[in-house]
Order: C-alpha cells, then sequence, then structure tokens
C-alpha cells in the first residue's frame, strides 16, 4: 500500500538554514517548554470518565499510581477538548533529504506540507476552528479561504511521550472478569490472598507421616489421600501412609519419603534409612501468604501463571482493565483486496497487517473499512465512531484526495501532533475528537511508514489507555555503520544474532519485506550510528512474551 504524498527529498530553503544557527542550548530549553505546554493541553482533554454499563464496573483506574485501594463506582465519559493552548513555535524550515539506502517509491514521496484548508462552514459536523500547539511543532485550524502555516514536526521522543501521557489521562473503566476471560488485561485491582495458602498443613511428598521418635508402629488403614480430612491424631511413635497434598494429621512431625524408609511388615514396625528432622517435607500453613497479603498489585498484567495463583487464591474473578477498543478505516481508491496489482491499482497491505498487529498489542479491533478516497465516508466513520482509538491509513499528506486534516478540521478534531521527526513515516499524526469522541490516529499509507507510525503513537497510546507499564529499554551494539537522517530520527528493522543486532535490507517506506524478517526496530539517531554503537531497540510484540493477549494465541 503506497501513500499519496510522502517523504520530500527537496533540499532545506535558506530560512531551514537560518533556523539551524540557533543555539543548541536554546532549542533544547525551546523544545521542553513546548512539551510542557503540548502535556497540559493534552491533559486538559480529559476529565471525567464513561459510566460503564456492567454492574460490576468499578473505579476508572490511574495506571500511573499502582495502589491498592479498592476501587468505587465511577462514570466515565470521553472528554471534550478543553482549556486554551499556549501559542505556537517558529515554524520550521521544510523537507529534508532522504538519506541514501533508503528506497521509496517511485512518485509516492511522503509529503511533510502542511494540510489544506478544511471544507466549508456548511459541511456537516463543521465546527469553529482553533489555533493548538504541541510539542516541537505548531498547528492552526484554519477557516476556509485561508493558507495553512508551515509547522514543524514534532520530535520522534516527544511524541511518543505525549501519546503515553494522553492515554494514561484517557481511563477505562474497569470491570469484572471471569478468569477464563482475564488473559492479558492489566489489573485495576490488587489481587490480595483471601485466605492462607496452603490453607493447612500439607504432605509435600508421597510416604509416611510419622509422630515422634521411630522406629514407628505402622497404624492400620488405608493411609491419607489428598482431598479428605486429616483423620485421627497420630500418638507418639506411630505412622500412617500419605500422599501428597493430603492434610497433615494433628500431632505429627515429619514426612518420610517412601524412598528413604524401610517397612518391616512382619512386626509391622517402620524405620527411617536417614536423619528425620521434625518438619520435613511439611508445607505449613500459610508457608506462601498469609490471608490479606497482596499477591499481585494494580497494574500487573494477567498472565497464565497469574490466572493460576488467583485460582489457588479462590478467585473467580479479576477486576481488569478493558482492552482499549480500535477501528481502523483503510483509505484511498486504489486499493485491492484480492489478486495481483494491475492497471495502476495496489494491494491494499495493511488492511491484513494492522487487526493482528493492534491484538498484539492488547486491544480489541473491529474489522477494517475500506472507505476509499470519499471524505464524507470518512467524517461519518470518525464521528459515528465508539471506538477509543480510530486508525487511519493514507491520507495524512497534502494531495487532491488527502482528506484526513481536512475532515478533522471541519469536525473540531484538537491536533496534538501533526508529523513527527522520523523517517520512515513523518507525515504521521494524533488528534482528539471533540465532545467525547475518540483518538485518531492517523497512519502514512506506504506500510514501513505506517508501522512506523503505529510504533510511534498507537502503540505508546494503547499502552497507557491499558494501564500498561512502559517496556525496559535495552540497547544492544550494532557492529556496523548505520547512516541516519541528517535531522529526523530513522527506524531500521533489525534482527538480533548472538549480542548485537543486524540491520535489514529493504528498509523504504514502502517496503514490508525487511520488517517482516526482523524481530525489532533500531532506533537511528539524526546523523547515523558508527560500527560498536549502542542503539535502542524496539520490540515487536511477537518477540517476546508479553503482553499475553488472546492474538499471542492465534
Amino acid at each position: 500500500m503506497t501513500a499519496r504524498g510522502g517523504e520530500a527529498s527537496s533540499p532545506r530553503p535558506a530560512s531551514g538554514r537560518a533556523a539551524e544557527k540557533v543555539t543548541a542550548e536554546a532549542r533544547a530549553a525551546e523544545a521542553r517548554a513546548a512539551e510542557e505546554r503540548a502535556v497540559e493541553q493534552a491533559l486538559a482533554l480529559v476529565g471525567r470518565g464513561r459510566q460503564a454499563s456492567d454492574p460490576h464496573t468499578t473505579q476508572a483506574h490511574t495506571p500511573q499510581a499502582h495502589t491498592t485501594t479498592p476501587h468505587t463506582t465511577q462514570s466515565r465519559t470521553r472528554p471534550a477538548p478543553g482549556g486554551t493552548p499556549a501559542p505556537g513555535g517558529t515554524p520550521a524550515p521544510g523537507g529534508t533529504p532522504e538519506p541514501a539506502g533508503t528506497s521509496a517509491p517511485a512518485g509516492a514521496p511522503e509529503a511533510s506540507s502542511p494540510p489544506p484548508a478544511p471544507p466549508s462552514p456548511d459541511a456537516p459536523g463543521h465546527h469553529a476552528p482553533s489555533t493548538h500547539h504541541t510539542p516541537g511543532a505548531s498547528h492552526t485550524h484554519h477557516t476556509p479561504g485561508t493558507s495553512p502555516r508551515a509547522h514543524s514536526e514534532t520530535p520522534w521522543r516527544e511524541a511518543r511521550a505525549l501519546a503515553d501521557r494522553l492515554g494514561r489521562a484517557v481511563p477505562l473503566a474497569a470491570h469484572r472478569l471471569p478468569l477464563d476471560r482475564a488473559l492479558g488485561h492489566v489489573l485495576a485491582e490488587a489481587v490480595v490472598a483471601l485466605t492462607d495458602l496452603p490453607s493447612f498443613d500439607t504432605s509435600a511428598m508421597d510416604g509416611w507421616v510419622v509422630a515422634g521418635p521411630g522406629p514407628w508402629t505402622v497404624r492400620n488403614g488405608e493411609g491419607l489421600l489428598a482431598g479428605r480430612g486429616a483423620g485421627e491424631p497420630l500418638l507418639d511413635g506411630q505412622t500412617v501412609r500419605i500422599a501428597t497434598g493430603a492434610r497433615i494429621p494433628a500431632e505429627a512431625t515429619a514426612v518420610i519419603r517412601s524412598e528413604h524408609a524401610r517397612l518391616d511388615e512382619a512386626k509391622g514396625r517402620l524405620h527411617a534409612t536417614r536423619d528425620v528432622v521434625p518438619g520435613q517435607d511439611i508445607r505449613p500453613r500459610g508457608q506462601e501468604c498469609r490471608s490479606g497479603d497482596q499477591l499481585l498489585p494494580v497494574g500487573a498484567v494477567v498472565t497464565p501463571p497469574v490466572l493460576g495463583l488467583a485460582a489457588a487464591a479462590g478467585y473467580d474473578a479479576l477486576v481488569g482493565v478493558p482492552r482499549p477498543r480500535v477501528d481502523v478505516l483503510v483509505l484511498g481508491d486504489e486499493l485491492l483486496t484480492a489478486g495481483l496489482p494491475h492497471d495502476g491499482l495496489i494491494r491494499d497491505a495493511l488492511g491484513p497487517m494492522l487487526g493482528p498487529w493492534l491484538r498484539s498489542l492488547g486491544a480489541e479491533v473491529s474489522a477494517p473499512q475500506r472507505l476509499g478516497d470519499d471524505a464524507e465516508a470518512l467524517r461519518h466513520a470518525l464521528t459515528t465512531s465508539d471506538a477509543d482509538l480510530v486508525l487511519t491509513t493514507g491520507g495524512t499528506a497534502s494531495g487532491p484526495v488527502d482528506h484526513v486534516h481536512p475532515v478533522l478540521a471541519a469536525a473540531g478534531a484538537e491536533l496534538l501532533v501533526d508529523g513527527v521527526s522520523v523517517r520512515p513515516g513523518h507525515p504521521m499524526l494524533l488528534a482528539r475528537l471533540p465532545d467525547g469522541g475518540p483518538c485518531v490516529v492517523g497512519l502514512p499509507g506506504n506500510p514501513l511508514a505506517a508501522v512506523s507510525g503505529l510504533l510511534t503513537l498507537a502503540e505508546p497510546l494503547l499502552r497507557g489507555m491499558a494501564g500498561r507499564p512502559a517496556p525496559d529499554a535495552y540497547r544492544p551494539p550494532v557492529y556496523e555503520e548505520v547512516q541516519g537522517h541528517p535531522h529526523d530520527t530513522r527506524l531500521i528493522p533489525v534482527v538480533h544474532r548472538a549480542d548485537s543486532v543486524v540491520p535489514l535490507h529493504y528498509n523504504g517506506p514502502a517496503m514490508l519485506r525487511g520488517i517482516a524478517a526482523a524481530d525489532g526496530l533500531a532506533v537511528v539517531p539524526p546523523g547515523g550510528v558508527r560500527s560498536g554503537t549502542e542503539v535502542e531497540i524496539l520490540d515487536l510484540p511477537w518477540t517476546s512474551a508479553a503482553p499475553w493477549t488472546e492474538g499471542c494465541f492465534t
């Protein structure tokens, strides 16, 4: 799937060269101030929660605060945009050249120019425009007839941080989930032991339970089995057979494993072949936990072992954060859903890819809606969606049929990120629809550029909504020189080899061959890295054991 409009290859204008003379300290200070203003703006968008219809719904989670305070019922509505943002910054210069070695499809660059003016005020769903500032960028919703201002792109790390914070400021109302439906969810309430574990003294081994010093007289009977009562107390000098998990009788002092005992059947006496230590091979009551102990905190991901622990502790259900719901809108009249490309038409690569990818991130995803290049269909799909996130593919540039920007402007959306300083994929965007509407992530149409947008904006946003912790960053070395973009971050598919990573070829914006063989993406800073340099790695969700979701098994 190839985007119309894409990564510009024109040289930087004179204004860009002048802007580069600003000192590094001033740029850093401005970026920090812009990020704080953008975060305040994004947080102002969210305030209240939507009332859950589930009678078991509890208080909306606050993933940042991992507390064990019991949740109380609280409503959750999609908050409307609020607050007047800080004024925009200085527009950045135009496009920068793509680094050598990165393939871009002929005739399909990813343009970073600003969006065209929105439809007229008479268009359905049109709202009065307003100006909003985002970290490292300035954006204006324009009235019809005015030309859009140039804007600077948001630095890659700031864009990810903003998406994560926005997600964590949009709490999803927690609900009670039976154990067979809780896998992959994040706990909204701590799991506290409902009883001692074990709840009584049990035998850790098959063998003989004894009282006092030996040798011991064998008590008649079938012995003690798991799931039955403890039987009569043992008298000093007595023994009886016992199975693993069986309850220890009163007055017993130890368990002797079968292989460490010798039975004199003629005399009915048991002898130990090793020293017997009081308490050996007995699991005492409360060895694992006592009633009231916290077993798992708020924010823990429900994995298969978590399900087992909860069941052992007496739970039939867990209180978890719902999986974020995502609608996927595939744009473009040039896309085919079957057969070979022909007559200028190409196969839709993103529709089949995004659903499973999003499920592996812990989201619930509806079937892709293929809308073509129909602005009204896009407006209707955006404004009627009840999802938590709407993901669009293509149409984020400023071509004649790139409708995402004007439709969002006409709908009164808050444009939080409009372009990111990353290659491929810089014409991505993050917006929030008004009146409690969903978040919107606009992905470029080129496949690898769309993957970049998915990992830059959608992944941290969904992680924040679901209350998942950010993964620990790690930085293995790369033992070859990796060319970077002069000014932007690059995301390059890599594969792990022993203690290092190897960059893969076929990493152009329109290519999937590299990412299909990769197990991660290297974050290459502007200017590139030399051989032996450590690089940050973004893991792909199917290359690790977490998060545990149903998508991992299908």
